[in-house]
């Protein structure tokens, strides 16, 4: 029995002898939490590692905590708007650690997840149920209106809770519909740019007859205030279209048939 005592006592002993170390990045600290077998109570303790190594029993545990502002992020598809369109955010919510030790003694290693993760989602949603989708979806206005909704909320739930973190920025990004709703959007878009194109090219064709008409009106007004036929309008029109062709700014040495005699006429000269 002595020798059985001996072997455990000295077990007991070389383990409680063992010890490990902790030691953190720039950013970082770590928050010891100590769990002893045999003698005194465990818990965590009161002040965190911030620098250099440190050596503790190896029955204690050390928790790394982030103590820069660290962006979580978060998607939340078929978010139900006011009309019953689903669409999706892509929700991203900066926070920083103020307390270490007092976040993983009250709230655990997984307080986001367990205490804030949900409730965000959850105030999102009801944001977004108060507007329909064609506000949400392209009005800025709209998204601004529910980023300081909701970014007041998170404010207040932490505050409530008593969680040593504070936000430091919170947005819920840009609405995406669904796609077919886009796909609508795309085929409304291209009728409306049809409708527009047909309406500009209507309205050319209608300038373009007015001018032709009012061209028309004045060469009528023209020969019958110089007492022209249409036969001798025509023909005057011709003669200044030949001149234009071959006078001095148009070709020299033209020479013309009337009624297929013989050339009455040489501009060039």
């Amino acid at each position: 029995m002595n020798r059985i005592s001996t072997a455990i006592t000295l077990a007991l002993a070389v383990s409680l002898s063992g010890c490990s170390s902790y030691s953190q990045d720039a950013g970082h600290e770590v928050v010891l939490v100590e769990k002893p077998w045999v003698f005194g109570h465990g818990g965590v303790d009161s002040e965190p590692v911030k620098t250099g190594r440190t050596f503790t029993a190896f029955t204690t545990d050390g928790i790394d905590v982030y103590m820069q502002p660290q962006k979580l992020e978060t998607e939340l598809p078929d978010t139900m708007t006011q009309d019953g369109v689903p669409i999706t955010f892509h929700a991203i919510m900066v926070l920083q650690v103020v307390d270490s030790v007092s976040l993983i003694k009250n709230f655990g290693p997984d307080w986001y997840k367990n205490n804030m993760e949900e409730p965000f989602k959850t105030m999102i949603r009801q944001a977004v149920r108060k507007r329909g989708m064609n506000e949400t979806a392209i009005s800025t206005t709209a998204l601004d209106a529910i980023d300081n909704e909701i970014r007041d909320e998170l404010v207040a739930f932490i505050r409530e809770k008593k969680l040593p973190i504070q936000l430091v920025t919170m947005t819920v990004g840009k609405a995406n519909p669904p796609d077919a709703i886009k796909n609508q959007r795309i085929e409304t878009a291209t009728q409306e740019q049809r409708i527009q194109t047909e309406k500009q090219t209507k309205l050319a064709e209608d300038q373009r007859q007015q001018a032709e008409q009012s061209r028309a009106n004045a060469d009528n007004a023209y020969r019958e205030a110089m007492h022209l036929s249409p036969e001798q309008f025509i023909q005057l029109e011709m003669i200044k279209m030949q001149k234009d062709v071959c006078g001095g700014s148009g070709k020299a040495s033209c020479t013309f048939i009337q009624n297929g005699a013989a050339p009455v006429y040489n501009l060039g000269k």
